[in-house]
């Protein structure tokens, strides 16, 4: 058994679930995260009263499910990458689970 995690903008929602189903993923869990991505300062002096980072709103859709059918989600998912455009790409991981009850 393997914990398949997605994280991506919360408006992509219906498309991974699509790639779930192409998995043969029926079940998932969501939770809402905010994302932050930090600039990266060339000189504190010139950022010293910067507003901060940016922040999106997005979610994080997680799943127990085969070994097979994580690695395929992890295809689509590098596959629906390539095919789209935007600075905040899909990210996706497995995690072995080493017990369950």
């Amino acid at each position: 058994m393997k914990l398949f995690v997605v994280t991506s903008l919360k408006e992509l929602l219906g498309d991974i679930a699509e790639v779930f189903k192409l998995a043969n993923i029926d079940v998932f869990s969501t939770s809402d995260i905010i994302g932050h991505k930090e600039p990266k300062a060339t000189n504190l002096l010139e950022d010293w009263f910067a507003s901060g980072g940016e922040e999106a709103d997005s979610i994080m859709i997680f799943t127990f499910t085969s070994e097979a059918n994580a690695e395929y989600g992890l295809k689509l998912i590098s596959d629906y990458n390539k095919n789209r455009q935007g600075n905040f790409p899909v990210r996706a991981f497995v995690l072995p689970v080493e017990k369950s009850v």
